[in-house]
Parts: C-alpha cells; sequence; structure tokens
C-alpha cells in the first residue's frame, strides 16, 4: 500500500492539469479506488482532492511569480476555463489573488510533494477479529450529519438525545444478531473523508435478514461480508477515533485486507453511566486484496 500510494503522488505530479483516473489507477495496481482514498486520506492527514488542489496551486503560484505570463493563459494552461474560476481556487489556497501575489510576491503556501515512508510502530497489540457474516438489516433512526474526525459531533448527540428513553429499550428488544447492542452507524460516507462531508448516521441494533421490518424505523440493507472487528477500551468517544485511524497507519497496511464500501459500525459493549469511558467494537467492511 506504501508503494502504491508513492505511485498515486507520482500519477498526480504527472497530471496536475489533467482530470486524474483514480480509479482506473487503482485497478491497475490490483485495488480499489474507495480503499485507495481512504488510505490517503488517513496517513495524509486530508483527502486526495485536497492534496491535489494544493498542489496545483503551488505549481500555479510559480508561474504566476516567475513568469510575465498573461493570468489567463496561466489559468488555462493549469486547467481552469476561465480567469475567475482561477482566482477563486488560488486564493483559498494561498489567502491572496494571483495578481495581488504577483504584485507583492505573497503571501504564499506552498504543498510540498508527499512521499510516503513505512516506520515500525504497533507496539501495542490491535484486539481483531475477521468474520464473515450472511445478510442482515440495520434498524433505527437515521440522520444526515457532518463527518468529525475528533471529538464529540454534537448534530449525532442532539441526534440521539431527541430520543425518549423508552425508544432506547424498543430497539434493543428488536436487536437479534452481531454486532450486538446499540449501534453507532455510519453509512454513505465520502471516500475521501473530507472532515464536513455529509453521511447517514443511524442509531439502531443488527437484525437478521428474516426479521420483519418495522414500518416507524429507517433501515440499511447489509449484504453478506467479511468484517473486519477492532475491540478497544478507553475514554469514549476518543478511544474509538484512535483506533479507527490506527486501522489506516498500522493494520491495513500489514496485512491483505482492504476496505470495502458499506456502513461502518461501533458497538458498545459496556460502558460507564456518563458514558464517559467504554468498551467497543469497531466493525469494518473488508475484503482480501
Amino acid at each position: 500500500m506504501i508503494s502504491a500510494l508513492n505511485r498515486l503522488v507520482d500519477l498526480v505530479e504527472e497530471h496536475l492539469t489533467e482530470e486524474i483516473d483514480v480509479g482506473g489507477f487503482a485497478t491497475a495496481l490490483g485495488t480499489t479506488e474507495y480503499h485507495l482514498r481512504r488510505m490517503f486520506s488517513s496517513l495524509a492527514g486530508m483527502p486526495l482532492s485536497e492534496y491535489v488542489r494544493r498542489r496545483r496551486m503551488t505549481v500555479a503560484a510559480a508561474d504566476v511569480i516567475s513568469t510575465g505570463d498573461d493570468l489567463l493563459g496561466i489559468a488555462v494552461r493549469h486547467g481552469y476555463g476561465s480567469g475567475e474560476a482561477f482566482g477563486r481556487a488560488f486564493r483559498a489556497v494561498h489567502g491572496a489573488g494571483p495578481g495581488d501575489v504577483r504584485r507583492d510576491g505573497g503571501p504564499l503556501r506552498t504543498q510540498p510533494q508527499l512521499r510516503f515512508r513505512l516506520t515500525v510502530e504497533g507496539s501495542t497489540p490491535m484486539d481483531t477479529r475477521v468474520i464473515d457474516r450472511p445478510a442482515f438489516r440495520l434498524v433505527g433512526h437515521a440522520t444526515r450529519a457532518p463527518l468529525l474526525h475528533h471529538g464529540v459531533n454534537s448534530h449525532i448527540h442532539r441526534h440521539i438525545t431527541s430520543l425518549p428513553s423508552e425508544e432506547h429499550l424498543r430497539l434493543k428488544e428488536l436487536g437479534n444478531t452481531e454486532p450486538a447492542g446499540l449501534l453507532a452507524v455510519s453509512d454513505d460516507l465520502d471516500p475521501d473523508r473530507t472532515e464536513g462531508s455529509e453521511l447517514t448516521y443511524l442509531h439502531g441494533v443488527a437484525t437478521s435478514y428474516d426479521t420483519p421490518t418495522v414500518d416507524d424505523l429507517d433501515t440499511i440493507e447489509v449484504p453478506a461480508g467479511t468484517w473486519a472487528v477492532f475491540r478497544t477500551t478507553g475514554p469514549y468517544p476518543g478511544a474509538v477515533q484512535e483506533t479507527w485511524a490506527a486501522t489506516a497507519t498500522e493494520w491495513f497496511p500489514s496485512n491483505r485486507w482492504r476496505l470495502r464500501p458499506g456502513p461502518e459500525i461501533v458497538a458498545v459493549i459496556e460502558r460507564e453511566a456518563d458514558f464517559s469511558t467504554a468498551t467497543c467494537e469497531l466493525w469494518l467492511p473488508v475484503e482480501p486484496t
């Protein structure tokens, strides 16, 4: 995977002014665009799309400063159809328009070319199991919410606390298969995991596929497949978020599995009354590489 990511970085450099076919590139490497984008964003700390934008504007800034070329010509050369679109993208990265930078020499925010390297970590073993599951359903109460990488998601917190206590009890009684207990389900995730992008969040339980559906509950159909299950204990939700990040930096690079599209599930096994700490299972849909 490290080699694939470095080859992806090289591909970006070769096609900075063009549309990049990430899907075709991933297929040629024997992986999937979904997995490649997730690993890139997790290890680089930014989505692939944001890295491409920053690199384009870094190279464009050098042209703006070091050449006397017309700004519209520079915009076209870097893949923009108008000076206005180029100016907006330039300002979003550098904090100033190309005309201002040409006159004043800055400010500039340079994005160096990334290079991924393997470091030896993993001194703490990850409690993991890989299991095959038949098709099942996730049922509960769903909402749209922004993706946050750290801390408590206030949108999701409000969604859960708006439910009456008897509804949580009803959901618990409906659950009859793994993952067990009340579940925090994230679905329709942006492959780049861009912070602030919208996802579908479902507070609910898992039921077997032959269990009748309930009319007043939202349902996510989950096909049969393989899951990597990571068990974690510690501050909530921090410990789960750290484990989520460690799957990209430690587990996936050292195991012959990759992510596949599907919901990502957190099952709370045990917790303190105030939810300050909890033992959880993180369920990620995977397939062999």
